[in-house]
Order: C-alpha cells, then structure tokens, then sequence
C-alpha cells in the first residue's frame, strides 16, 4: 500500500516555487505577496494562518499577517480588503475562514477582487472552474489533484465518490475529477446527509474523497479492496493520554482503510500540507498575472 504522503509532495511543489523566486530575485524583481487577514482567535485558524506565514518564507514568498478582534464590523473587514485590493504590492488574498456569526462570509469572499482571490471561492473563479476555463482553484482540491500527479495515480476512466458538497471541498473536488485533464475523467458520485444506501456506493468506488468534517466515518467496510482513499478530514477529538489533550482525527478509520487501500493520505501529513502548496500556487499564478 501507498502512502501519499503530503511533506513529500509538498516539498516538491516548494522546491519548484522556490527556483523561481530566486530566479525573480537574481533578476532583481519584487517577490509574490500573500496577505492574509485573521478574523478573532480561533486555534484552528491561527495554526493554520502561522502555516501559511512560514510556508511563503520557505518558497521566498513575501506575506502579511491581518489581525482584527473577533467583533470587528464587517465594513472595517471590507475597507482592509477594498485597500488590498488596490495595492499593487499585493497579489493574493485571503481571509480566513470559518468568519464571526455577524459577517456574512458571501460578502467578504465577493469583496476581494478575483485577479487576487487565491482561495479560488469568488463567484467568478467558482464559474471559470465550472466552464473549465484557467482560473483560481480552490486550495485543498488543488492540493488533492497536485498530490494525486506526484504519486502518478491513474484516475482515467475511475469511479470516484467524494463525500461532502461543501464549496471549498466537495463540489470542486467532484468538478475537476469529472474534468478533462491528467487527473480527472472519473465518473463522479457526490454523496451527502441525504444519500441512501452510501456504503454501497462507496464499495463500487476505485476512489474515495472523504471530506465531510467526521472522525472515522469511512471504515474498512465501506472499502473495495485496491480503492484510493483521500482523507480531507481534521477534527480535534479530545485525548486525556495525548500530550496537548487532544488527537487529530481524519473522515477515515486510517487502520482499517490501510487493510483495504491502494493508496491512502495520512492525517495529519496528508491533505493538510497540500492546501499550502495549492493556496502557495495559485499565489504565483496571481503575481504572473493568471
């Protein structure tokens, strides 16, 4: 069985992303700039944004770091993106989600101009993606796709199932694994809470994409014996004998896949480190001018 795993895929991806900021340097040109605005202090969310920090420093990236209280108005997070928008030293943006209850994140994701949107959530990028046009992907289906060419899965004429209809995961997920490029042309199933006789579906899939925010919800039995299993899952459960209280769960039970799988992603280590390299990609794209 293979292990997908994301440091080394990623590392591949920064490896190439860093020859060409030094490449910009050498030439004496300004490096691409990712700015991020975090919205309150959710753990979650700051370990991933300090993520992001680090990984623009290790590519040559330069970025910036936006903090405002978790009771900000939604128009003061407007005007700082209105502001982003405007600065040419700036290429991507992108605001961290989950947002406070009172904002409205369909307004802030529509703020943000889409030649800068390297979320890939604007209603413009959704649109170009759907037409199969070049765009802004979203980063984490990004990532699955970069991970899937780095470890030469065939995905050509597959049955793929992803579970969840999220639009930062699922339906993009299902849109580029039903596309015409390397890794697509699946057959795609999307299943949801309103999906009858799941298990059976599952077992009729060569690929899995589990992304549905639920510790261990696919188990081996779900399983045909030879399936890719892509688990996009991150939970905290809480762990009294872990040493910070609580373990990270994936959407697999990672065990009883790994008797089953081809190949499967580890949380953590998988997926996680690839929404990096696709949100550190789609930046570039930004500074090249899409």
């Amino acid at each position: 069985m293979l292990v997908l795993d994301g440091k080394i895929a990623a590392a591949a991806v920064k490896a190439t992303l860093l020859e060409q900021t030094q490449a910009l340097k050498a030439a004496g040109k300004r490096m691409p700039h990712l700015a991020a605005i975090l919205v309150g202090n959710n753990g979650a969310s700051e370990t991933y944004v300090a993520s992001k920090v680090k990984n623009c420093e290790e590519t040559g990236f330069g970025s910036s770091l936006y903090r405002m209280e978790a009771d900000v108005e939604e128009a003061v997070l407007l005007a700082k993106i209105a502001e982003l928008n405007q600065d040419p030293n700036c290429d991507g943006i992108l605001v961290q989600l989950p947002l406070p209850k009172h904002i409205k994140e369909s307004n802030i994701i529509e703020a943000i101009d889409p030649a800068k949107d390297v979320d890939g959530f604007h209603p413009v990028n959704v649109g170009r993606l759907v037409q199969g046009l070049n765009t802004f992907i979203p980063a984490t289906p990004y990532g699955i796709i970069l991970m899937l060419e780095h470890f030469n899965i065939e995905t050509k004429g597959k049955n793929a199932v992803v579970i969840g209809r999220s639009n930062i995961v699922g339906r993009p997920m299902s849109i580029l694994l039903s596309s015409n490029i390397a890794q697509g042309n699946c057959t795609v199933t999307i299943c949801h809470s309103h999906t009858k006789n799941l298990k059976e579906i599952c077992l009729g899939a060569d690929m899995i994409v589990a992304a549905l925010g639920v510790p261990n919800f696919l188990t081996g039995d779900m399983i045909k014996p030879g399936a890719v299993i892509v688990d996009v899952g991150i939970t905290r459960v809480e762990d009294a004998t872990a040493k910070k209280g609580f373990r990270i769960k994936g959407d697999v039970h990672y065990e009883e896949a790994c008797a089953k799988a081809s190949a499967i992603t580890p949380v953590p280590g998988g997926v996680g480190l690839m929404t990096i390299a696709g949100l550190l990609k789609n930046t570039m794209k930004a500074y090249q001018g899409l």
